[in-house]
Parts: C-alpha cells; structure tokens; sequence
C-alpha cells in the first residue's frame, strides 16, 4: 500500500517538474546546466585535491579484499581489515603481490599495538587483547578464507607481543 502512495507521489512531483521545466527557455537551461556542471566538477577536484589519497586506495584495497574470496562481511568489517593491511602495508609485512614471502622479523610493540587496534598509553588488561585479537581473527581465520592465512599469523604475534609488554 505505501509503495502504490509514494510511487503516486513521485509521479506527481515528476509530472510538475516536467511542466516546470517545458516552459523554461533552452538558453536557460543550457546555461543552468553548465553553471551546475561547473560547481559539481570544482567541487569534485577540491574533495580529490583534499582526500584524494584515501578516497582512492579504499576501493582499490576492497577491491583486492574480493579477490581474496572474504565472504559474509560486513563494510564496517571490510573498513576495519582494511586499516589491518594498511598497517602492514606500511611496516612492510604485507603485500598482495608477493603471496610466497614470509618476513622472518618481528613487530615491533608499536605496530603490534596498532595490529590489534588497543591504545599503548591506556592501561590495556589480557581481556582487552583477548577481546581485541578475537575480534581480527573472526574476520581472517585461515578456516574462513585460506587466502588470510598469513594475516592471521602476523595478528597472532602481535597478540604476544603485548601480552608481553603487559605482563
């Protein structure tokens, strides 16, 4: 019953926008069209001038999170394992080329602590990283995808390493 209101609504207002618009002068509308065309393309440069660099590498990253065959997530899910590979992008642990390679060093606490998403200056409890290392690894067990198995093993030495830098 509501689909058969809104759609008479949206009918409606179509139909005099439609009337609207055949009375207006083509010079007109060719020139709203531009001046509108104009302010969509500024603005579109400023937010890519400004975010570029984010706005981006997130598709090209779930992009490649689909190749990896991760079913069942949830965006936020997706956003979050996407700031994981980030972090291990960067520290030089990850890449999605190099699948074979298998970095012998170590995490240091820092990036355990960014790994794991826990503040180091906050007094962080064995239940905080319990809590916070089963939260990753329902999202990348390698009994969910095979693909993530090296992921998971970066997540678990990071685990312990702050369990040792708390304990």
């Amino acid at each position: 019953m509501n689909i058969a209101i809104y759609t008479l609504v949206i009918l409606t207002i179509f139909y005099f926008l439609l009337k609207k618009f055949t009375t207006i002068s083509s010079k007109k509308i060719s020139k709203g069209t531009r001046i509108l065309l104009i302010i969509v393309l500024f603005f579109l440069a400023i937010v890519f001038a400004i975010g570029g660099r984010y706005l981006l590498t997130l598709p090209l990253t779930l992009a490649s999170l689909a190749l990896l065959k991760l079913k069942g997530l949830s965006l936020f899910q997706l956003i979050s394992l996407f700031r994981l590979i980030q972090t291990l992008r960067n520290s030089g642990r990850f890449s999605f080329n190099d699948i074979k390679s298998n970095n012998k060093s170590s995490l240091t606490i820092d990036e355990a602590y960014k790994i794991l998403n826990l503040d180091k200056h906050k007094k962080v409890t064995k239940e905080d990283v319990k809590n916070a290392y089963t939260k990753i690894q329902k999202k990348i067990h390698p009994d969910i995808s095979p693909e993530t198995s090296r992921l998971s093993a970066i997540v678990n030495e990071a685990k312990e390493i702050v369990l040792k830098d708390i304990s």
